[in-house]
């Protein structure tokens, strides 16, 4: 295959926008869990054979080079020699590598508050000046209002009024509606593929049933766990309709995570396709795909060329996927969907190492898939730079009105 310099230089250099990622550790934390979470969400025995997967396999021998190793090192001499590096500077030299320049982080995953670092420290590592921007969990922050009305109540064993729940929805809109104005948040998030399914029915309120034993439901859960986990379907599907209503007023876009993830995922709902109803529904509200919906790939990619608000995130997948897989997977999103909306991410989390791995294979991938289609004749090298470019950096800029010069 020809080097096709100018694609690779596009590929490899080209500064990038992290769409979709997590908050790191604390310093204090670097090592609370398990360095097999950089590349499997797999927990419990599961976690076991991590090391036996090709994607571990791959990962070792790229972090044995990124920390000096020899090529022979084993995944138990990666975890001991990155003990043994200076947290700070492992940080420093995992995001330095990426030529990111702007992070967009949901800082709702459960732990961040007491685990992780706030979401404006990561701009010491942004390049060209960038800082970063918060997604807005919608479920994390209903938990959180939710616990704050309904706390004495469960701990003093009363009754909350009745009207409680019209309450609860007039303070979330208000909540929302004030994030969005935020100049600080460029969109929201969902994880209503974790609770109850992407089978939301559009703005359909729940009944007064529904809303009865939800209340109660999360009084038992306060009194218990002293915590509140929205898993009504009735309540995730309103929330959600409520929330996408509010970014459209604002022009906030709604990433939904789709397709892979944990063992808390129903797997047969984790398709965009069931996402369909919903997004004929707000036509006004840009809807991120997360993750490449792997392995619901191509029906993402379906979604994405026939709906004008509907947009493609590729992240996660790097490097929770084989090489292969990764390739498949960019080959899958274009055969259909438009070049001008897909997006990188790292879904980088907790270790830094996470957006390390997740820019080098994302980056390798878009590389050997484009260089291919260039070689094949359906590009010229000039096009295929475009598209990387675009995937990399212009598509995020434009979609989230970042309003970043890339930094190159």
């Amino acid at each position: 295959m020809a080097p096709f310099d100018a694609l690779r230089h596009a590929a490899f250099s080209y500064p990038a926008i992290d769409n979709h990622a997590h908050p790191l550790l604390q310093a204090a934390h670097a090592s609370d869990f398990p360095l097999t979470g950089i590349v499997s969400e797999a927990e419990g025995a599961a976690a076991a054979s991590v090391p036996n997967t090709l994607v571990c396999r791959r990962a070792t021998k790229q972090l044995a080079a990124f920390l000096g190793l020899p090529a022979s090192a084993t995944w138990e001499d990666v975890v001991r020699k990155r003990g043994e590096v200076d947290y700070a500077e492992l940080c420093a030299k995992c995001l330095g590598a990426t030529k990111i320049q702007s992070i967009l982080i949901d800082d709702g995953l459960g732990g961040v508050v007491e685990l992780a670092e706030n979401y404006r420290w990561h701009d010491q590592f942004m390049v060209g000046g960038g800082r970063c921007y918060r997604i807005v969990r919608i479920e994390a922050e209903a938990e959180d209002l939710l616990g704050l009305m309904l706390g004495d109540y469960a701990l003093e064993g009363r009754e909350p009024p009745a009207g409680v729940y019209a309450e609860f929805i007039a303070a979330f809109t208000a909540l929302l509606a004030h994030n969005a104005a935020s100049a600080d948040v460029k969109g929201f998030k969902s994880v209503v593929c974790y609770r109850t399914g992407l089978n939301v029915v559009p703005n359909a309120p729940p009944g007064v049933q529904d809303t009865s034993t939800f209340i109660q439901t999360c009084l038992q859960s306060l009194a218990r766990k002293k915590r509140v986990r929205i898993a009504s379907k009735a309540i995730n599907d309103h929330l959600v309709s409520l929330a996408l209503g509010i970014a459209a007023q604002h022009e906030q876009p709604v990433q939904f995570h789709t397709g892979l993830g944990d063992s808390d995922i129903t797997l047969t709902l984790a398709s965009p396709a069931h996402m369909q109803p919903l997004i004929k529904a707000f036509p006004q509200t840009k809807i991120v795909l997360l993750h490449s919906s792997y392995p619901y790939t191509r029906d993402a990619g379906y979604l994405t060329a026939v709906y004008a608000n509907v947009y493609l995130d590729f992240g996660e997948v790097f490097p929770a996927v084989s090489t292969e897989g990764q390739r498949a997977i960019i080959t899958q999103i274009l055969e259909l969907a438009p070049t001008d909306k897909i997006m990188f991410s790292t879904d980088g989390h907790w270790w830094p190492e996470t957006y390390y791995l997740g820019t080098l294979q994302a980056r390798q991938a878009l590389f050997h898939v484009f260089s291919r289609c260039v070689a094949d004749g359906d590009l010229t090298e000039d096009e295929a730079v475009g598209m990387v470019e675009n995937a990399l950096f212009h598509n995020a800029n434009k979609l989230y009105r970042l309003g970043l010069t890339p930094a190159v």
